[in-house]
């Protein structure tokens, strides 16, 4: 009798832990960020150690950018179930976003070995690569994903963007347009194909590309931003900073933007708003394109040369506008 009656409690327990996870992925998927945590830690209650309550706790504090309390909830989770897959990509996830770059890579690894098949891990593994600067890496991560599935419009956008960074713009809009022949809905691929015309001083072209991103996203804070940025290249400074507001307040984790409103200031002449708001971006988002080039402009702007031409060194080891230098720096 006692043996099962233990069996009945045990039962009870695992139903409950089941019921408290499912209504947390319910509320999850929602959105409701406090009410599945809330669930999710109700589960922990009968189980402390329960790996798919962590892994979900996880993703939604990873959903609310914060990186720090996910990677915690992963890091218990693979703890309390060695090998659990699903935590291990997540946490690599979250070291990428936490710039734990090479960590990321040994998790991407782990999941490579015993599923090599699967596409998201050669996505994950570009995007690592990508913001490593390690360009050739990426594109052989992403070719790698193409070869499982070679009608992927995000692999083919990814790889565009890749050859976009390493100024490669013919490939670039091969890769693009070949994303676009798959999916013309696919927003992301008229941004990016905007920003390589845009690169190469075809700033009509660039417009009409975006226009289509827009069409599609109208409210999308990198697009807004990017036509912010367009504007900004054709001088029209007004315009430019109503946009890129505008990306600020549907995104204030857009370091993009933060770039573009330095440069906007910068064109103003207000030198020590424009390092500011360069120094924030480069908090966001240290890969962010260009970023240190101007930051250099600003601090010599603002009279602070030191600064201007550190700035400068980094701009110059980075490969951004190397032509383009500063007599005070020489």
């Amino acid at each position: 009798m006692l043996i099962v009656l233990a069996t009945a409690c045990s039962d009870s327990v695992e139903t409950r832990k089941q019921r408290f996870l499912l209504k947390g992925n319910e509320l999850l998927a929602k959105q409701n960020f406090s009410l599945a945590i809330k669930n999710y830690n109700e589960a922990l209650k009968l189980d402390s150690c329960y790996a798919d309550a962590h892994n979900n706790l996880g993703t939604a504090y990873f959903r609310q950018k914060q990186f720090a309390e996910a990677l915690q909830h992963y890091q218990t989770a693979i703890g309390c179930k060695p090998g659990f897959l699903d935590a291990i990509f997540n946490r690599a996830n979250t070291y990428y976003e936490l710039e734990k770059l090479e960590e990321a890579l040994e998790n991407i690894n782990t999941i490579r070995a015993i599923k090599p098949d699967t596409i998201p891990v050669h996505f994950l593994e570009g995007l690592v690569h990508t913001k490593k600067r390690d360009y050739t890496s990426a594109l052989q991560a992403f070719n790698r994903g193409l070869k499982i599935d070679s009608v992927n419009t995000e692999l083919w956008v990814n790889i565009g963007t890749v050859y976009y960074y390493a100024h490669a713009f013919a490939d670039a809009k091969r890769a693009l347009e070949r994303a676009i022949a798959l999916n013309d809905k696919e927003a992301n691929a008229w941004n990016t194909l905007a920003l390589v015309l845009a690169a190469e001083d075809n700033l009509s072209g660039a417009h009409t590309q975006l226009k289509k991103a827009l069409a599609l996203k109208p409210r999308d804070a990198y697009y807004l931003n990017n036509r912010g940025y367009l504007y900004l290249l054709e001088d029209n400074l007004e315009k430019a900073l109503e946009d890129i507001n505008q990306s600020i307040a549907l995104d204030p984790y857009n370091g993009w933007a933060y770039r573009n409103k330095g440069i906007y200031y910068i064109r103003s002449a207000d030198y020590v708003q424009a390092v500011r708001l360069l120094n924030q971006a480069v908090s966001l988002d240290p890969f962010i394109e260009e970023v240190y080039y101007y930051l250099a402009q600003a601090y010599i702007g603002s009279g602070d040369t030191a600064k201007g031409c550190e700035a400068w060194a980094e701009s110059v080891k980075r490969n951004e506008r190397v032509d383009d230098a500063f007599p005070v720096c020489k």
